[in-house]
């Protein structure tokens, strides 16, 4: 890996048995790696049992480090990218209470860096990027504009549950112009970080 690559950390946002996440999340992945110019890592929050968030120091006045072993393998996985992908569904309006413990969890790393969504459910799973944007703010990232938006997803599964062939064909076009999005943003919150 070239230090000139950019470290996108692409995040799936649920954690259920049956979820969607990991299609679209290894799909985003692999237009990633096509990239030579991005190491792209797959972060599965299944891999971090985290509890709710219930400290009595909020992560961005916090003087030492949590003392959750997840929450410090956590922490240290956001500290290293320099932009992420979040693969959200959309509960009741919103995004599911997993991803949003993990964004609750950590704070300057997320800071002064680019995020994008992929996002699926009713209508595209867009009203839980609009509340991921508002966190992702009140973070100091960067949200970008372009997201891709999955529709109707649960039509998008063979009888046992796995992807049907080409079911997210439609949305390379849209993948492809939020990557270049999020990597110019990426780049340029990069160089000002260093600077």
């Amino acid at each position: 890996m070239q230090d000139s690559q950019l470290k996108i950390k692409i995040i799936l946002g649920s954690t259920r048995p049956n979820r969607f996440s990991e299609y679209p999340g290894r799909w985003i992945f692999d237009i990633l790696k096509k990239r030579g110019d991005v190491d792209a890592e797959l972060l599965d929050l299944r891999d971090y049992e985290m509890p709710l968030f219930n400290e009595a120091q909020t992560p961005s006045s916090k003087k030492e480090p949590y003392k959750n072993e997840a929450v410090a393998r956590w922490t240290a996985k956001v500290a290293e990218g320099d932009a992420y992908i979040i693969v959200s569904p959309e509960y009741n309006r919103g995004p599911s209470g997993v991803i949003k413990n993990a964004l609750d969890w950590v704070s300057p790393e997320w800071g002064r860096k680019a995020v994008a969504f992929v996002s699926y459910g009713t209508v595209g799973g867009a009203r839980a990027v609009e509340a991921l944007r508002i966190s992702a703010i009140e973070l100091q990232m960067s949200p970008i504009r372009l997201s891709v938006n999955i529709p109707e997803h649960w039509n998008l599964r063979e009888a046992d549950g796995s992807l049907r062939a080409g079911a997210l064909e439609p949305y390379v076009r849209s993948a492809e112009a939020m990557v270049d999005q999020l990597l110019w943003w990426g780049r340029a919150l990069k160089a000002a970080r260093s600077a």
